[in-house]
């Protein structure tokens, strides 16, 4: 096992016992090094749910939260982001319009930020769908977009969005327009394009040049935990190793390490991170 010299944290990674690996997962993302995560919800459908009201995410959220504990038992400390993925709008198309969608989607909002303000999450997460899906999917989605940041703004609480590649540099003004701080909105699977907090999947070519930079940035492995889709984005141990390595090739240094690891993170999710 590697040993344990500063945290390493994980932006943005699934744990899935139920269609994944589950804890075996988070058990090789610590014996690479990895010491914090921030363990995402995934879609209603990968829990055999299809709302139709808000109060039907609650049980994708537990089991979330649960899959929470099980990860703090390997030695870990976890973060729960709570909230709705973008794609969910099209993905139950068949049953029901976008505006309907776009209603249950932010009730769904709407229950995770309780979460959120019980202490049981740290974050939200929402967004638009990363495809062209037609104006009034995209406008439906952007309404929903738009109340997370409200609800973020409310909540005090960060914002990861799920959205198209590329800078999506409309959301900083959405942000202000809601009352929402943009530096507390991450871009998940960034490009370095964005002017939101770029969280960079682990094999990003760009991390070395960003980081010499001193731009703050944060690294995640989008890690999907589905035996069907085995290593998507990219596994569990990518973050600690990619750490690790561009530590020992000296395109990083420990400073650059602590700041995407422990003060960003710590920053923009308003959380302790320290082993």
């Amino acid at each position: 096992m590697t040993p344990r010299r500063f945290p390493i944290t994980d932006d943005h990674i699934h744990i899935d016992p139920l269609n994944g690996r589950g804890v075996e997962a988070a058990k090789e993302f610590y014996r690479a090094g990895g010491t914090h995560l921030f363990l995402v919800a995934k879609p209603s459908w990968s829990f055999g749910v299809a709302p139709s009201s808000g109060e039907d995410y609650r049980p994708v959220f537990e089991a979330t939260l649960g899959v929470a504990d099980e990860v703090r038992a390997v030695g870990l400390g976890v973060f729960v982001v709570l909230g709705v993925h973008p794609a969910e709008i099209t993905y139950f198309a068949d049953r029901r319009s976008p505006a309907e969608s776009a209603r249950i989607m932010a009730e769904g909002l709407d229950l995770a930020a309780r979460y959120v303000r019980e202490g049981r999450a740290v974050a939200l997460k929402s967004g638009r769908p990363h495809y062209d899906a037609g104006p009034e999917v995209a406008d439906a989605s952007n309404r929903v977009l738009a109340h997370a940041l409200e609800l973020a703004a409310r909540t005090d609480c960060a914002l990861q969005i799920h959205a198209e590649s590329g800078p999506c540099a409309d959301v900083v003004e959405m942000a202000r327009l809601a009352g929402m701080d943009p530096s507390r909105v991450v871009k998940h699977f960034a490009e370095p394009s964005t002017p939101l907090v770029p969280s960079f999947v682990a094999r990003h070519e760009a991390i070395p040049e960003v980081a010499r930079s001193g731009r703050e940035f944060m690294l995640e492995s989008d890690y999907m935990d589905e035996l069907s889709r085995p290593g998507a984005v990219v596994g569990p141990k990518s973050v600690p190793r990619t750490s690790l390595r561009l530590l020992a090739s000296g395109a990083l240094d420990e400073e650059a390490l602590a700041r995407c690891h422990v003060e960003t993170p710590s920053r923009v999710y308003g959380v302790e991170i320290a082993l």
